[in-house]
């Protein structure tokens, strides 16, 4: 008998509605405003939501609440368990799920090549990159998701893992039904089985490339891993392919929205985009600004270990907690205005990248990626507007993206 109160469980002050995914601002402002951690039967048949910015940032460090909670994934998509263990043998042994030992064990291991200084010689090819794309957008309207947002965050992961080429219209097939998976509030059985045949398929993919590696002789982040599994570092082939599946699709997901959602909004707010053009040298502050303001990482869960006090509610073992990233940088507590755009604000720090040990690792590469867009499209003097017909954004409660940006 567990010995935990059995306590009233304050609810979501208001529902997800069908509005959620273009705005879902003014209901994370209903929600911070009822309390700082609410249940919710909407998130994977129930959960805590934590909503402010504080408490996301304590949960965020908690040691108590785990982030190994690949398995209830699985388990909500209504899909027998045996059918999908390939995909949670992989799955659940990346770093974003793993904890302590492992954890540190593998992101030591990582790091190295995610550090700012290792990351400036990427620069140079980043930037012919974009200048690649941008040369090769025509006249008229396009799609600046199609163009652009997504073909460069796959290309620069890849160089970066040292993947030599990358169908980045295969890669954004796999990478779409992996998150449509991941950022589903109920899995669906179609959505599980796709996610696993995606992350099989990219498995199967880098298998073929390590074997033609051998022992890791070079300098890519790839070579790096074949050097530790020869060394027991990395402790399995599986463990080893696991890190790369997830580290190209993270640094794909979460730049191409960051990029897409930013230049929307800059679109958006005219006297925000004109400001940076004649004061460039806010690229870097834009760029944190926008991740503040429009989140590609609405949430992220976790899972208690053990009974647990948390911000005044008492949180059974193995019940989940999702620390709200999106509401808690709308925080008014932590941000002033904060649903206003401001490229010049004074910094706070936002929770863009997460904290504690499970912080973004590519949390450098991004902002490298998006400021040096940014300051392409100001040197190439680019005069791009949103073209008539509206954004269209993704459906995801998690991955807050663009599935089309119209321009002009």
């Amino acid at each position: 008998m567990s010995a935990v109160p059995d306590t009233p469980r304050r609810p979501l002050a208001r529902p997800i509605g069908a509005d959620f995914a273009r705005d879902p601002y003014p209901t994370y402002h209903a929600w911070r405003e009822a309390g700082p951690m609410l249940w919710s039967a909407d998130f994977f048949g129930g959960a805590w939501i934590v909503t402010r910015h504080a408490e996301v940032a304590l949960t965020l460090r908690d040691a108590r609440l785990s982030a190994r909670r690949t398995g209830g994934w699985v388990m909500r998509s209504r899909v027998d368990r045996r059918e999908l263990a390939g995909f949670q043998r992989l799955f659940a042994r990346a770093l974003l799920f793993l904890d302590a030992p492992e954890h540190d064990r593998l992101h030591e291991l990582l790091y190295a090549s995610f550090r700012p200084a290792a990351l400036q010689g990427l620069k140079p090819s980043i930037e012919r990159g974009i200048d690649a794309l941008l040369d090769a957008v025509g006249p008229g309207g396009f799609d600046f998701m199609e163009a652009l947002a997504r073909p460069l965050p796959a290309l620069v992961i890849a160089e970066l893992l040292g993947v030599p080429e990358v169908d980045h219209v295969r890669f954004a097939r796999w990478s779409e039904a992996l998150s449509a998976f991941i950022g589903a509030l109920q899995p669906t059985p179609e959505q599980a089985r796709a996610a696993q045949a995606a992350l099989l398929a990219m498995a199967e993919a880098f298998e073929a490339l390590l074997a033609k590696r051998g022992s890791g002789a070079g300098h890519t982040l790839i070579d790096q891993l074949l050097r530790a599994e020869a060394e027991g570092r990395v402790r399995s082939r599986t463990e080893l392919l696991a890190q790369c599946v997830m580290l190209l699709f993270a640094g794909y997901e979460t730049t191409r929205n960051l990029l897409g959602n930013g230049l929307q909004a800059l679109l958006a707010h005219p006297a925000q985009w004109r400001r940076l053009q004649a004061e460039p040298q806010l690229a870097g502050a834009a760029v944190r600004e926008l991740l503040r303001y429009e989140s590609p990482v609405q949430y992220t869960g976790r899972r208690a270990t053990t009974d647990v006090l948390l911000h005044g509610q008492w949180v059974r073992r193995g019940e989940l907690v999702i620390a709200l990233i999106g509401a808690a940088n709308r925080d008014p507590r932590q941000h002033e205005r904060p649903d206003v755009l401001d490229i010049g604000r004074a910094p706070r720090p936002s929770l863009a990248f997460g904290a504690g040990a499970h912080a973004c690792l590519g949390a450098a590469l991004t902002l490298i990626e998006g400021e040096a867009l940014l300051r392409r499209l100001i040197e190439r003097r680019v005069d791009w507007r949103l073209a008539e017909a509206p954004p269209r954004w993704g459906g995801s409660a998690l991955y807050r993206g663009l599935a089309a940006l119209p321009l002009a």
